[in-house]
């Protein structure tokens, strides 16, 4: 679980760079708490809100889902401090699509730990 949060961190600090997301980063240990929020909230919410929204996941064809993590996305930046975003809901919709792009590719290219 360090490793994913490592590189979860990791991402967040990639994805604050992309100037067209619109995602604001201040420092290395505000992404720390981010990426810690983030999996928190996920680990929490999405189960509930899969459930709640599961007839409109499946009539999307699960593009749905995308709009789940954008709004945990955006939780996460109301939540911590120097963690913000620019465009509002675009910025927390197009952030959680590049997060999990950026995440794949990191823990593609790590060496298995586990």
């Amino acid at each position: 679980m360090i490793v994913i949060w490592l590189v979860t961190t990791i991402s967040f600090l990639i994805i604050s760079r992309i100037p067209f997301l619109g995602i604001d980063i201040d420092s290395l240990g505000k992404a720390a708490i981010s990426a810690a929020v983030f999996g928190i909230l996920n680990a929490v919410l999405l189960p509930i809100l899969t459930i709640l929204t599961l007839p409109v996941i499946l009539v999307s064809l699960g593009l749905f889902f995308f709009v789940l993590n954008a709004i945990i996305f955006g939780i996460s930046a109301a939540i911590v401090p120097g963690f913000s975003l620019r465009y509002g809901f675009w910025s927390a919709f197009l952030g959680s699509i590049t997060l999990a792009i950026v995440n794949s590719i990191l823990l593609t290219i790590l060496p298995p730990v586990f």
